[in-house]
């Protein structure tokens, strides 16, 4: 019998200057199971490490970190996306249709999602492995409840273009979305062009549109705040180039 694919979710301080304890951020159940894995299917085979580091302090692995076995999704595959296809991660289940249980992990959050790793996430369902996902963090549902937006209709968009005469086209479209349907529009950005992205906010966007943005979630110091246009832009700018952020609009 082939072993099963396991989404293990990472804790979302990856990047940060603080870090949560895990064991108030990741369930019991999920560090048993990441103690337990000797095979990995990692966004970067590095931060895994420093990942599992952290998990043997408190569940031991069953392993020696030196031991595992963790492969890497090609660089070109999680810098831009494997969703839509071109790129073959059977080969990377070998393991797994050896009877091997397998983690696919990100450096933070839930892997697949807003991540890497919907193609190896597909490749176990042709191959007959079983996907199981495990509980932890997940940085986008997270704001969303956080934000006082429409939780029952809302869309994830990824990244909004970097240039900014396309992004603020781009935000306008967001907008014309959100005020037709009702629609929360999500979205999130590399935290050193966070400011870029917040000042096209500010500039793009009619003032009674909606915006909440949600820095450092499961941190010490994270935070979410919800506001109009018109009132954010007389507030100091709410995000850093050093933090992770969702950012959300709607009505």
């Amino acid at each position: 019998m082939p072993g099963i694919l396991y989404l293990v979710p990472a804790p979302l301080d990856f990047g940060c200057a603080e870090q949560a304890p895990l064991a108030q951020v990741m369930p019991q159940a999920t560090l048993d199971v990441a103690a337990r894995l000797g095979h990995w299917i990692a966004e970067n085979a590095k931060s895994t490490r420093a990942y599992l580091k952290r998990v043997n302090e408190t569940h031991p692995l069953a392993q020696p970190l030196q031991a595992l076995s963790i492969a890497e999704l090609p660089r070109d595959v999680h810098k831009k996306g494997d969703h839509a296809g071109g790129f073959d991660a059977k080969p990377l289940l070998a393991a797994a249709l050896q009877g091997h249980d397998v983690g696919l992990v990100s450096e933070a959050g839930m892997p697949a999602v807003a991540d890497p790793g919907s193609s190896v996430v597909r490749a176990a369902h042709e191959l007959g492995v079983a996907v199981v996902p495990l509980v932890g963090p997940v940085s986008l549902l997270l704001a969303l409840a956080a934000s006082g937006l429409n939780g029952q209709n809302f869309a994830f968009v990824g990244y909004l273009p970097q240039q900014p005469g396309p992004r603020t086209q781009r935000l306008r479209e967001l907008e014309s979305i959100a005020g037709r349907t009702g629609q929360t529009q999500l979205f999130i950005e590399t935290p050193y062009r966070n400011a870029a992205l917040w000042q096209s906010l500010l500039e793009g966007l009619q003032g009674d549109t909606r915006v909440a943005v949600a820095t450092g979630l499961t941190l010490p110091g994270g935070r979410v705040a919800s506001r109009p246009v018109a009132q954010w832009r007389r507030e100091a700018v709410p995000v850093t180039g050093d933090t992770p952020a969702v950012f959300l609009l709607g009505r």
